[in-house]
């Protein structure tokens, strides 16, 4: 089985050499995704005003490369926001790899499952194990796709910033005795951008949508306090830049300052970026304002200038 997912990543890898800039798909995993039930629940996608999936059983990246050019050999997986229950699939993920690509960045989007009991055994781990897996698996292909190994960066919005920030506050070095040599890899992100993410499932301030979600209505305190991230940054959890609007009601900005508290009690290095206005899950858009253009600018000259 592995030894044909190698295969496929080959003709993958060949064939987008042959097709420049034109972005491909890959699953991350080689056969059936772990924590994953037998079901015959099929993934829906609907598009109104964005395009929107929801009922993922089968998660991939979607790898847009920009032109060599203009490439700097860095990299960043997008996780689109959808409080765990969807995924804001083009509004929080294809339109912000494009963008990035516009400034030499590759950007990668995560398609990962959502919480469900119904096809998975361990449903509050599997956003994390998808995460966890993509980094690898980007890490794995960077000489392949012109990205530096040690430049790969994790970006979320809204639910996807807690995903992104549960990746950059839980992570290993990779297994060296493993017969796969995708989890040989680190799943360590090298840094990490945060959209008005959601930080912490404390109950007077968590956004309950996800945490409900992620891990249930009468979670167990272990879970609550793993998945509160701003009490699990570590010492070697990666630079970060945060951005949020002060009139977000859905997902109040205390999150993004707790977490910039956390970051700054581990000294790692972190720039913060609040706006009086947006409200939530603005991504690329500007309001009258203007003023949410800033993070964007921002956002990359604080990339171009890590170490």
């Amino acid at each position: 089985m592995f030894k044909r997912y190698l295969i496929a990543c080959l003709t993958m890898t060949i064939g987008f050499a042959n097709a420049q800039n034109q972005p491909i798909t890959l699953d991350i995993y080689p056969g059936e995704a772990p924590f994953q039930k037998p079901t015959e629940v099929q993934e829906e996608v609907r598009e109104n005003d964005i395009l929107v999936i929801s009922k993922v059983q089968k998660p991939q990246i979607q790898v847009f490369l920009p032109a060599k050019r203009s490439a700097t050999g860095k990299a960043v997986i997008i996780c689109p926001g959808g409080g765990y229950g969807v995924l804001a699939y083009d509004w929080e993920g294809l339109d912000i790899a494009k963008w990035l690509n516009s400034r030499g960045i590759a950007g990668i989007v995560l398609k990962y499952r959502l919480p469900s009991s119904e096809t998975q055994s361990s449903p509050h781990i599997v956003p994390m194990a998808d995460g966890q897996r993509a980094i690898r698996l980007v890490r794995h292909h960077a000489e392949d796709w012109g990205i530096d190994p040690e430049q790969i960066g994790i970006m979320g919005f809204s639910a996807g910033g807690h995903l992104a920030s549960t990746l950059g506050t839980h992570f290993d070095e990779g297994n060296p005795g493993d017969e796969d040599p995708i989890e040989q890899q680190s799943s360590r992100p090298d840094f990490m951008i945060l959209g008005y993410p959601v930080i912490s499932f404390t109950e007077h301030i968590t956004h309950i949508g996800s945490r409900n979600n992620l891990i249930g209505k009468d979670p167990e305190q272990k879970w609550v306090e793993y998945f509160s991230n701003e009490k699990q940054v570590r010492a070697d959890s990666p630079p970060t830049f945060i951005f949020h609007s002060q009139d977000d009601t859905g997902v109040p900005v205390q999150h993004s300052l707790l977490f910039y508290q956390g970051l700054l009690e581990k000294q790692i290095p972190a720039e913060m970026h609040l706006y009086p206005t947006g409200a939530h899950g603005f991504s690329l858009s500007i309001n009258k304002e203007g003023t949410q253009k800033g993070w964007m600018e921002s956002c990359i000259n604080w990339m171009h200038h890590l170490p």
